[in-house]
C-alpha cells in the first residue's frame, strides 16, 4: 500500500539547531523539503567530490587491481579515475578516426607528402584526378600515369607538368592531397595506443583504492545531506525551522521523541492539501517486494495519489514472461544462472530484482512443463501445445485475449472502487463492461467468432458504452455531459480495441520463440545427418549453443519489450497511472559531530 503522509513543521531555538538535526537523523522519519531549494544547495566542492566518488566507483567496477598502490586520498583518486576515463574516451575516438583515415589512404598506397613537396620545389606540379576509364585518352599533359582504380569503372590519374597546359575531360574530379601520409598516421596511432595502455594501467593501480573510496562516499553523502538540511530551513538570530513529510502513523510519536531528547521544539502537523504532492512510500507485502527490483531498474515511482501495483505486477509479469518464452529449458537455464551466481547478481542488479528473476524463471519452467517443451524439443504430449498448427495458434490467441480482458477490466474495476462514491466510478464500471464487449469484436475479427444479437458481445458494448458516455462528466448537466461524453468516446473506444488486441503478442512472441528453438535444432541435426560422421558434432554443438543463447537473449528482451509493456502501458493506462511520484527519502542517520561546524 501507499503509506499516508502528513506535512510537519518543526521550530527550535537557533542554538539547538545541531541537536535538532542530529535527533531527526536518529529518528529517521522526516523527508525534509527545503523552504528555498536554491539556498539549500550545499557548497559546490563537497557535492562535486561526492559525485566524483560515485562515478569513479562505477567506472572501476570490474577493474582488477594491478601495479603499485598509489599514495592518494579517495577524493584525489576519484578525480584521477575520471580524468583517465575521459582520456580513454578521447583517445579511443581519435584512434578510430585514425584507422578510418588509414582506410581512406588505400588509394594513395605508400605515399609520402614529402615526395610531393620535393617535386614542387623542383618546379614540377603534380595533380591527381578521378575520371571514367573511357576518358583516360582525353588527358593531355607532359606526364600522365594511371596510379589506381575506383569502383564504377573509375580510375585515378596523376598528371605532372612544369608549367605547361593540362587538358582534362569534363568528368574529371580533382582528388586533393591528404593532410597526412600513411606513415605519419601510423606513428600517431601508435602513440595513441600507448596512451591508452598507460591509462588502463593507471586505472588498475587506482583500483587498489576502491575500498577507501567506498568508505569515503557515505561520509561525503552524509555531509552533503546534512548541509542541505541545515541550509534548507528558515533561520534567523533566534529561531531555526524545518518542514517536511512523514508517515501519518508516526505523527503522535514525533513530539514525544523530541521531548525525550530534552529539545524544546514546536511541532505543527497538517494533512496534505489537494495541490501538494507528498513523497511516495510504498509498503508492499513481503512476498510482493521482488517487483520493487523492476521499478528500481526502470526508475519509476508511483504518484502519492496513484496505486500500489506491486501485487498485480508480480502476478501478471511472470505469467506473461513464461508465455513469451514458452520453453521450460530456458527457465532452467535462467533459474540456474540466478541461483548459482546469486551473490554477484545481487551486487550487480539488486537483491529484489534477482528474486523477481527467480520467480520469472520458475514460472517459465512451469509453463514449459505444461507445454512439454524444453530447448525446442517436445518431450511428451503437452497439456497446451505451442506449435504452428492452426488449433494451437487459435487456442493460444484465445487464451491471450481472455487474459488481456481480465487484466484490463481488473484495472478499470480497481479504479472504480477508488473513485466511489464519486459518480464517475460508474464511468469506470462502464469501461470494464465495454472491454468485455470489445473482446467479442476482437474474437470476431481475429478468430471469426460469431458476433450478432444472439451473442452477449453487442449488449455488453451497448450497456457499457451508455455508462461510459453518461458518466464521463457527472458534474455537468445532462445535455452537456452527453455531448462531451459522445465527443470523447470514439478515440477511447479505439484505444480499448488496441489495448485488447495488443495481448496477441503473448501468442505471437511465444510461438516465434518456440519455432526458432526448433529451427536451430533442425539446423544442427541437418549438419550431422548430411556430414555423415562424428566430425560434424563440434559444429552441431556450436550451432545449438549459439542458437539457443540467441533465442534466450531475445526472450529476455521480450520480457521487457512485451511483458513489462503490457503492465506499464496497457494495464496502467486503464488504471490511470502516470508515474509522477518521487521517492520518500527520510533524513536518517546522516549526521555526525564533525559536520556541525
Amino acid at each position: 500500500m501507499i503509506v499516508p503522509m502528513i506535512k510537519v513543521y518543526i521550530a527550535a531555538r537557533q542554538q539547538d539547531q545541531p541537536r535538532l538535526l542530529e535527533s531527526l537523523g536518529e529518528l529517521g522519519v522526516i523527508h525534509l523539503v527545503p523552504v528555498d531549494p536554491q539556498a539549500a544547495l550545499t557548497d559546490g566542492q563537497t557535492l562535486e567530490n561526492a559525485q566524483n566518488l560515485r562515478r569513479a566507483l562505477h567506472e572501476l567496477y570490474g577493474v582488477v587491481p594491478a601495479g603499485q598502490r598509489p599514495d592518494l586520498d579517495a577524493v584525489d583518486a576519484a578525480r584521477e579515475v575520471l580524468q583517465c576515463e575521459r582520456q580513454l574516451v578521447e583517445d579511443g575516438n581519435r584512434l578510430a578516426q585514425l584507422h578510418h583515415e588509414l582506410e581512406q589512404m588505400d588509394v594513395w598506397g605508400d605515399f609520402r607528402l614529402q615526395q610531393m613537396e620535393d617535386l614542387k620545389q623542383a618546379g614540377v606540379d603534380v595533380q591527381f584526378h578521378i575520371l571514367p576509364a573511357a576518358d583516360l585518352d582525353q588527358v593531355q599533359a607532359e606526364c600522365v600515369a594511371q596510379v589506381g582504380s575506383q569502383p564504377g569503372d573509375q580510375v585515378v590519374v596523376a598528371v605532372a607538368s612544369r608549367g605547361g597546359t593540362v587538358q582534362l575531360p569534363e568528368a574529371a574530379v580533382e582528388l586533393p592531397l591528404p593532410h597526412h601520409d600513411a606513415s605519419m598516421i601510423r606513428e600517431e596511432a601508435a602513440r595513441v595506443e600507448e596512451d591508452l595502455r598507460a591509462c588502463r594501467h593507471r586505472l588498475g593501480e587506482l583500483a587498489h583504492l576502491v575500498p577507501e573510496m567506498q568508505q569515503a562516499l557515505p561520509q561525503l553523502e552524509r555531509e552533503v545531506e546534512f548541509r542541505q538540511a541545515r541550509n534548507g530551513g528558515l533561520s534567523d538570530d533566534r529561531l531555526f525551522a524545518l518542514q517536511g513529510w512523514m508517515p501519518a502513523e508516526s505523527a503522535d510519536s514525533l513530539p514525544h521523541s523530541l521531548q525525550e531528547r530534552n529539545l524544546p521544539v514546536a511541532v505543527k502537523i497538517l494533512e496534505p492539501t489537494e495541490d501538494e504532492v507528498p513523497p511516495t512510500l510504498i509498503r508492499s507485502p513481503v512476498w510482493a517486494r521482488p517487483i520493487e527490483g523492476l521499478f528500481s531498474v526502470l526508475g519509476t515511482v508511483a504518484g502519492y495519489r496513484e496505486f500500489d501495483v506491486a501485487i498485480p505486477f508480480l502476478i501478471a509479469l511472470p505469467i506473461f514472461t513464461a508465455m513469451l518464452i514458452s520453453d521450460g529449458g530456458y527457465g532452467i537455464v535462467l533459474l540456474l544462472a540466478v541461483t548459482l551466481g546469486y551473490g554477484k547478481a545481487c551486487e550487480l542488479l539488486g537483491k529484489q530484482f534477482i528474486h523477481l528473476m527467480i520467480i520469472v524463471s520458475t514460472a517459465t519452467l512451469l509453463w514449459g512443463l505444461v507445454c512439454a517443451t524444453f530447448f525446442g524439443v517436445k518431450l511428451y504430449t503437452p497439456l497446451i501445445d505451442v506449435s504452428l498448427e492452426e488449433s494451437s495458434r487459435n487456442f493460444l490467441m484465445l487464451l491471450s485475449f481472455w487474459m488481456g480482458a481480465i487484466h484490463l477490466s481488473t484495472a478499470q474495476l480497481w479504479r472504480a472502487v477508488r473513485m466511489f462514491p464519486n459518480q464517475q466510478f460508474v464511468n469506470r464500471v462502464g469501461w470494464m463492461i465495454f472491454i468485455w464487449g470489445m473482446l467479442g469484436v476482437v474474437l470476431h475479427f481475429v478468430l471469426n467468432w460469431p458476433f450478432h444479437w444472439q451473442t452477449p458481445w453487442p449488449y455488453l458494448m451497448i450497456f457499457g458504452g451508455v455508462l461510459v458516455i453518461g458518466f464521463a462528466y457527472p458534474k455537468l448537466w445532462w445535455g452537456k455531459r452527453l455531448l462531451m461524453g459522445v465527443a470523447d468516446f470514439p478515440l477511447s473506444m479505439l484505444s480499448t480495441f488496441s489495448d485488447v488486441i495488443s495481448y496477441v503478442r503473448l501468442m505471437a512472441v511465444g510461438l516465434a520463440s518456440s519455432v526458432l528453438a526448433e529451427s536451430f535444432n533442425n539446423m544442427a541435426m541437418a549438419v550431422v545427418s548430411e556430414g555423415g560422421g562424428i566430425v560434424q558434432w563440434p559444429l552441431m554443438i556450436v550451432i545449438l549453443f549459439f542458437g539457443h543463447s540467441l533465442n534466450l537473449c531475445l526472450a529476455m528482451i521480450a520480457m521487457f519489450a512485451h511483458g513489462v509493456r503490457l503492465n506499464m502501458l496497457e494495464f496502467c493506462n486503464n488504471l490511470g497511472m502516470q508515474w509522477t511520484g518521487y521517492q520518500y527519502h527520510p533524513f536518517s542517520q546522516r549526521t555526525t559531530q564533525e559536520y556541525q561546524t
